[in-house]
């Protein structure tokens, strides 16, 4: 009798779902932030002038009705003072 080999079916096994490290660190490690106190409060002023029609945009000085644009612009004034804000994310093309 000859060994004949035997057909499996096609479907692939189940893929492993890969564990992440976020229970490896430390609780100190977690609870840091990644915009200081200095931060948060120049967007709260930008988020405040824009609801009060006084923030505007650089150069064309027009009012900004944009939440994020507000959130934007508080951002980038915290970065000039000095603030604790991440880098900007690389621009997509």
């Amino acid at each position: 009798m000859a060994a004949t080999k035997r057909h499996t079916s096609k479907r692939a096994a189940p893929k492993k779902s890969r564990k992440t490290n976020a229970g490896s660190k430390a609780p100190a490690e977690q609870q840091t932030r990644a915009y200081g106190p200095q931060a948060q409060q120049s967007v709260e002023r930008a988020m405040h002038e824009m609801e009060q029609g006084e923030l505007v945009s650089g150069s064309s000085s027009k009012p900004v009705t944009s939440r994020k644009q507000a959130i934007t612009i508080g951002l980038s004034k915290a970065r000039k003072a000095g603030a604790k804000v991440p880098r900007k994310a690389a621009r997509k093309r």
